[in-house]
């Protein structure tokens, strides 16, 4: 299995400073919720928290960073490691229960590492997006990007249907999960322990490095929760 940082591009993640301060505008600008509102998470063993102890998957790390935030948000962890966007388009159904007030989808990594066709994954994809704006909920899309060795055409069909969904459905885009990690140089990754052995999936501390990118545009997610 070859390993993630192969697709990851660089470029992507701004400034620590910046996230900080856009987290504390969006915050300032968003809605007072009469009670806690709850987001749905959706994806594979990322999102699972797949080999790390219970508090250090993505979802309790996220989960902490809201709160520090003030935000009154319940994340709900729904990642299921190994999980298509065919699985996840699977179980969205019985997934958004009636408490559910915002989703995160980020699906694609599997896709990727079976080298399954781009129009599946958009397919799936779209079908889930569609189905997230039929409730009239908010949602955000996190991708990764195509390794260039299944070629340039499997790769830009595959990196067009981030931007492309997040576009026709209004969802708060985040086109790489894993770039605050790969954005960095190799021997920083090592030295910081931010993988696991695998390097596939982010050790600890990897994961709060993308929880700190992640954190504020799910505030801007939160932000267009309508208040109850």
């Amino acid at each position: 299995m070859k390993s993630v940082f192969r697709w990851v591009s660089k470029g992507y993640g701004p400034i620590r400073g910046a996230r900080n301060l856009a987290a504390a505008v969006i915050f300032a600008t968003s809605p007072a919720w009469a009670e806690p509102v709850t987001l749905l998470a959706l994806g594979d063993s990322l999102t699972q928290g797949y080999g790390l102890a219970p508090e250090d998957g993505l979802v309790p790390q996220l989960q902490a960073w809201l709160t520090a935030q003030g935000a009154e948000v319940t994340v709900i962890n729904a990642g299921v490691s190994g999980d298509t966007t065919a699985g996840g388009r699977a179980r969205l159904d019985w997934s958004l229960t009636p408490e559910v007030d915002a989703v995160m989808i980020a699906l694609g990594g599997n896709d990727l590492l079976r080298g399954l066709p781009p129009a599946e994954a958009r397919a799936n994809l779209e079908a889930m997006l569609a189905t997230v704006q039929a409730r009239g909920l908010p949602v955000l899309l996190a991708g990764l990007p195509a390794p260039g060795n299944y070629g340039p055409a499997y790769q830009a069909e595959f990196d067009a249907i981030w931007p492309d969904l997040a576009a026709q459905y209004d969802a708060v885009l985040v086109p790489n999960l894993l770039a605050p990690i790969a954005e960095l140089p190799l021997e920083d990754r090592i030295g910081a322990n931010l993988m696991q052995d695998d390097n596939i999936h982010p050790a600890p501390a990897g994961v709060a490095l993308v929880v700190a990118a992640l954190g504020p545009k799910v505030m801007e997610l939160l932000a267009k929760v309508s208040a109850p």
